[in-house]
């Protein structure tokens, strides 16, 4: 067998931005056809590692390796780190890098800049699980959406909503940040939506007020705990993972977007798991939706939980990795690997 020592490049972030922009349904596409691969097994998605520090608490840096077979083919590693002190200083709170791996050699192919990369997947994600969640319900699409959280990542999920499809006749909005909340209803006015923008001034108005709300914030543990503000049965897109105190999950149908990644490290999830001592609460993943396996409820409220899975990150990267390639625009490292003698 004969085998070829890829040529290294590196992907900027202008580039990465470049090359998905426009292209958002067809990202969903290829997040939702990564899923499918997923629940296939045509995957390997090991559990992510947690960098930690005993003097910095909340800051953490996070590792996440896979594999996606497919027509893909690629190997490779997410690293990115979560640092919300950063948002005080005036940077963003996460960076990231995505390393790819040739499918055949194993050779690290591209190196890219991938906090736009995880956003990307992150959003598309959240528009898929919102459409295939909302398909079977008799009002058809929730007309009133809440963000909690107001971030790079709710502005990337608004973005996705958008450019699939979705409008909404109302969107509120909720953060701790005075600051944010306001930033992001400025964002929302730039976009040129017709929907009335309101600035909630609690959690419970914005989510009482909301058929679909969207949790993307940082928190650490908790705070949403009353099922009552859910009695109008929301969509509920739990991105930032731990918002919602068990006794909101168990009082919802629960899906998430892979059962062994979710019920891990203190997610809402993983708290039920503790409590209960059972799984039981789960309806199934995404996936189980889209292949008809699971069908979701009209009378409770419907929360996703997606840990975030490693996979989309691969098949988001190689597509972009192609379209600059394709484009003749790589910024290729020449003799990036020196040592190609075995002996000498």
């Amino acid at each position: 067998m004969s085998a070829a020592v890829p040529p290294f490049a590196v992907v900027p972030g202008a580039q990465v931005q470049g090359a998905l922009q426009g292209r958002e349904k067809q990202v969903v596409e290829l997040v939702e056809a990564t899923y499918l691969l997923h629940a296939e097994g045509d995957t390997v998605n090991p559990p992510s590692y947690f960098l930690r520090f005993p003097d910095r608490p909340s800051d953490r840096i996070i590792a996440l390796p896979a594999s996606v077979g497919g027509d893909v083919r690629v190997d490779g590693i997410k690293w990115i780190s979560s640092f919300p002190g950063n948002v005080a200083a005036g940077i963003p709170r996460a960076s990231a890098v995505l390393i790819l791996n040739d499918h055949d050699t194993g050779y690290p192919f591209a190196c890219m800049e991938a906090s736009v990369i995880s956003a990307t997947r992150t959003a598309a994600s959240a528009a898929a699980a919102a459409d295939w969640l909302s398909r079977s319900r008799s009002g058809g699409r929730p007309a009133r959406v809440g963000f909690i959280g107001t971030g790079l990542i709710a502005r990337y999920v608004h973005t996705y909503l958008a450019a699939t499809g979705w409008s909404f006749d109302e969107i509120g909005v909720h953060d701790l940040s005075a600051d944010s909340a306001a930033g992001f209803r400025g964002y929302l006015e730039q976009s040129g939506t017709s929907a009335r923008l309101t600035v909630h001034g609690t959690a419970e108005e914005l989510i009482r007020g909301s058929d679909l709300v969207v949790f993307a914030t940082v928190a650490a543990e908790p705070y949403v705990a009353d099922v009552s503000w859910f009695d109008h049965a929301p969509l509920v897109l739990h991105v930032s993972l731990r918002d919602l105190a068990p006794e909101v999950l168990l009082a919802s149908t629960n899906l998430v977007d892979d059962v062994e990644h979710c019920l891990k490290a203190n997610t809402s999830p993983h708290l039920v798991e503790q409590l209960t001592g059972s799984r039981d609460f789960l309806l199934g993943t995404l996936a189980d939706v889209m292949t008809g396996r699971a069908t979701v409820p009209e009378d409770r409220p419907v929360v996703f939980s997606p840990f975030g899975l490693g996979v989309l990150d691969l098949a988001v990267g190689k597509a972009v990795y192609d379209e600059v390639a394709a484009a003749g625009q790589l910024h290729v490292v020449e003799d990036f690997f020196s040592e190609l003698r075995r002996h000498g």
